[in-house]
């Protein structure tokens, strides 16, 4: 005991202590709450807008939550002991301004300041989510953020089919998927939502049974309509992604107009034979200002000269690699991880087994996503690619 209270005395000689209040006004200026009891005593509750680590690894996810080095940290535990060894621990690690709360979460409990029940993973969902849980970028407030993220699928075919699978599988809590069309039996060659029996059903019934049979902890809006102006802010308000997998223009214009006037991410996707392509479009992205489809292409050309899949054929596999790579890009964006595919576009060449990474420039006068724009009405598609051909 002597030895203890020695070690105690050390550390409360190098690591200041605050009070709960006290902590409770640095966090108010800035400072970052590092709970770092373990997961059964923080699941009792925790001060809001703390980060909470736990003590076992500590030093592995620290730098992720905290970058700077110069942020002051206040670390806490139940009682201001483990706090305390923490605090060294991360003074070692180069965080120069450190304290530790003296009396713990007990004292802040029994001072009446606010807490919060943080939300956990079942046993199920941990079970099921184990892989992502042991990925410091995504964890257990990671996988947390995907089980309240929505994504909206344009398209149960080739590019859907794949993106709707894995982003069932990653636990996208939402899932809505717009498809007008039936399964036909020349679409399992590459759609692998569906299957033999379910030919002739809607599309976007069938892929609800595929995605809730995979994980059914997974909730799958079906909207079985035809895009429109008239319908698609309606369907687009209230999520957070929306995946392009249309194969034709005048639903790819719309999608592109209506994703930049609500400010959400398209990430968009087309084949064709054995070429394929992949950007994310999305003008209001914080950390590289993108361009939209528009400032590529100002306006939908005529039918004739954009034949679809159903026309010219594509490989059936190829939509598997672009619609994965649909479903990389979307994970990032939720996550808040890595670098989306703003600005750059991968095309991949399957003869030759070739990717290539193109910069998309952002033009400055597009009437869609330029400084100033504003989109009142949408224009009607069909009619428009339908004047051009003729």
């Amino acid at each position: 005991m002597k030895a203890k209270e020695a070690r105690l005395a050390e550390l409360r000689a190098a690591i200041a202590e605050v009070t709960p209040r006290e902590a409770l006004a640095l966090q108010a200026q800035g400072a970052a709450l590092i709970d770092v009891r373990e997961a059964d005593e923080i699941a009792q509750g925790s001060p809001p807008g703390a980060y909470r680590l736990g003590r076992g690894y500590l030093e592995l996810k620290i730098e992720e939550a905290v970058p700077s080095f110069d942020r002051a940290l206040v670390t806490l535990c139940n009682s201001g002991v483990r706090s305390l060894f923490a605090a060294e621990d991360l003074h070692r690690m180069g965080y120069a301004r450190l304290y530790s709360m003296a009396g713990g979460f007990n004292r802040w409990k029994n001072e009446g300041l606010p807490i919060e029940i943080p939300p956990r993973l079942d046993p199920l969902a941990r079970e099921r989510y184990s892989r992502h849980l042991m990925i410091p970028e995504v964890g257990e407030s990671g996988q947390l953020r995907l089980l309240g993220s929505k994504v909206l699928l344009v398209g149960a075919g080739g590019l859907g089919s794949p993106a709707a699978l894995y982003l069932a599988a990653a636990g996208v809590g939402t899932i809505g998927i717009v498809d007008h069309d039936v399964v036909d039996r020349s679409n399992l060659q590459r759609q692998i939502l569906h299957n033999d029996a379910r030919v002739g059903i809607s599309k976007v019934i069938s892929a609800r049974q595929t995605l809730e049979a995979l994980n059914p902890g997974v909730k799958v809006n079906p909207f079985e309509a035809v895009l429109s102006s008239e319908n698609v802010e309606e369907i687009f308000r209230g999520y957070d992604v929306v995946v392009d997998g249309s194969d034709n223009f005048p639903t790819r214009y719309l999608v592109n107009d209506a994703c930049v006037k609500l400010g959400i991410p398209n990430v968009h996707g087309s084949v064709f034979r054995f070429d394929g392509q992949m950007t994310v479009f999305w003008p209001r992205y914080s950390g590289r200002r993108g361009p939209c489809y528009r400032c590529l292409y100002p306006e939908p050309p005529p039918a004739a000269l954009a034949p679809s899949c159903a026309e010219a054929g594509v490989l059936g596999v190829l939509p598997g690699v672009i619609g994965l790579l649909q479903a990389v890009e979307t994970i990032k964006i939720l996550l808040g991880i890595g670098e989306p595919l703003v600005g750059r576009l991968i095309a991949y060449d399957a003869l030759r087994a070739r990717f290539t990474e193109l910069e998309l420039m952002r033009d400055p006068h597009c009437g869609y996503c330029s400084e100033g724009s504003v989109i009142r009405e949408y224009v009607d598609y069909e009619r428009f690619c339908a004047e051009a051909a003729a």
